[in-house]
């Protein structure tokens, strides 16, 4: 008998032996469950990686980690991503963008109406349910996961592309504050794509895991979410592995857009301060757009800009040039401060405030009693928004990981996990609160 036990024994201790030696010397697997932000106006793919443990955020062809959340349509074809954004001002009519704003969401004519106002493209209703109307050489519409199965489709490819395996499951995060309706309407957009999805996760939750916040000893974390268009704070309680949101709040028409919006506004009158008059032209806009939005990426890092921006501007001088021929450029130029900046944006700024202010008196918590908070979101990165946020709290909020990939990373290690692979992490579980709303100060 006690030979038997030996011998079970030594065999037991072989296996332990050949998967350390395993894991030591052979090459790990492939992983082949990827995880996916479908972001409002970005959307990015990411993987864990067995044996190093190590999330990639997988990039398209050109070293870009993320990709617009736009599709294009075209007489020949439908484009996503980079190639749909560059398409919006040549396509505005069949370019879609913030299809996330109408997924899954039941909406009253009036209010469907009202939203539609600020989109280039149409929207229309269908039963309560939005729907993007398209006309190219045929007029059809397409509904809002529509938009964003294409979107993951082209996640996807990316994915295979650089694993260089067929990639069929995945996990998929969205906002917190998303609906069992919503819910099941972004898992239909990943099944349009060809995906199974194993897990739906929370936003909040997934960049708490990015951050490591599932293996560390805190209790109560505040996740300020701030991106292109959106703002969505949340706050968790975390016991052991497990988080709770106990509150949120935010404001759908407050992001990085905005404050880009301020800043081109400011543009176009120095613009006809200069030269007399405004520009009028969709490419002149365009290009001071696109002139603007670098301005703001390098104002988080630079005190000063400079804007040059070459421009056809209809002018008293060039009424004399040939019907049909483009005016002759001239050439905008000005010197854009990170105080201007800030001061343009000041009142957008302030307002960041109110739904963390919200979400501590719905969590009957006092902002000293806030063990982290964490920042996602690329406008995030703005010097003035850290800053307010660090006076409030009094303390510095946690920028150790990328917040433009907070969210991707944290989904990616919970497809990891979902996938089995080693080193196994944690695993975060989400507490469901049903009662939970949301409070929004759009």
């Amino acid at each position: 008998m006690s030979g038997e036990i030996s011998m079970i024994g030594s065999v037991i201790l072989a296996l332990f032996l050949a998967g350390y030696l395993g894991q030591q010397y052979l090459p790990p697997p492939t992983p082949k469950v990827i995880g996916l932000d479908l972001g409002t106006t970005f959307c990015s793919v990411g993987v864990f990686h067995p044996g190093s443990g190590e999330v990639e955020v997988i990039e398209d062809e050109q070293g870009r980690k993320s990709i617009p959340s736009a599709v294009s349509f075209t007489a020949t074809g439908v484009l996503a991503g980079h190639e749909a954004a560059d398409l919006a001002d040549r396509n505005p009519q069949n370019t879609i963008y913030d299809a996330k704003r109408f997924i899954g969401k039941i909406f009253e004519l009036e209010v469907l109406e009202q939203e539609s106002i600020r989109y280039p493209f149409k929207v229309i209703n269908n039963n309560g349910s939005a729907e993007f109307l398209i006309s190219t050489n045929r007029t059809f519409s397409v509904s809002p996961e529509f938009i964003g199965s294409r979107l993951l489709l082209k996640l996807r490819k990316m994915a295979e592309r650089q694993l260089g395996v067929l990639i069929q499951k995945a996990v998929i995060s969205v906002p917190a504050e998303f609906d069992e309706r919503q819910r099941n309407y972004t898992v239909r957009a990943a099944n349009l794509a060809g995906l199974e999805v194993l897990r739906v996760i929370n936003e909040p939750t997934a960049a708490a895991l990015a951050y490591g916040l599932h293996k560390v000893d805190v209790f109560n974390v505040l996740v300020v979410d701030l991106g292109g268009g959106t703002l969505d704070v949340s706050l968790l309680n975390k016991q052991g592995g497990m988080f709770l949101t106990r509150a949120m709040a935010g404001n759908n028409k407050l992001g990085g857009q905005d404050f880009s919006q301020r800043l081109l506004q400011y543009t176009i009158k120095r613009v006809q301060q200069e030269f007399g008059v405004p520009p009028t032209l969709k490419e002149d806009i365009y290009h001071l757009r696109q002139a603007v939005e670098a301005a703001k990426i390098n104002l988080t890092l630079q005190p000063s800009v400079t804007l040059r921006v070459p421009l056809h501007l209809q002018t008293h001088s060039s009424s004399g040039t040939p019907e049909g021929a483009a005016p002759a450029p001239v050439l905008f130029q000005d010197v854009i401060t990170r105080e201007l900046f800030e001061e343009l944006n000041e009142d957008l700024f302030q307002k960041i405030l109110a739904p963390v202010k919200t979400v501590l008196a719905e969590g009957h918590l006092e902002k000293e009693n806030v063990d982290e908070v964490v920042l996602v979101g690329g406008s995030t990165r703005i010097p003035r928004i850290r800053r307010l946020i660090s006076e409030y709290f009094g303390k510095e909020p946690n920028t150790s990981v990328d917040p433009d990939l907070a969210v991707v990373t944290g989904v990616a290690i919970q497809a990891g996990i979902m996938g089995g692979s080693w080193p196994l992490q944690v695993s975060a579980i989400e507490i469901p609160n049903r009662h939970l709303r949301k409070t929004n100060f759009s």
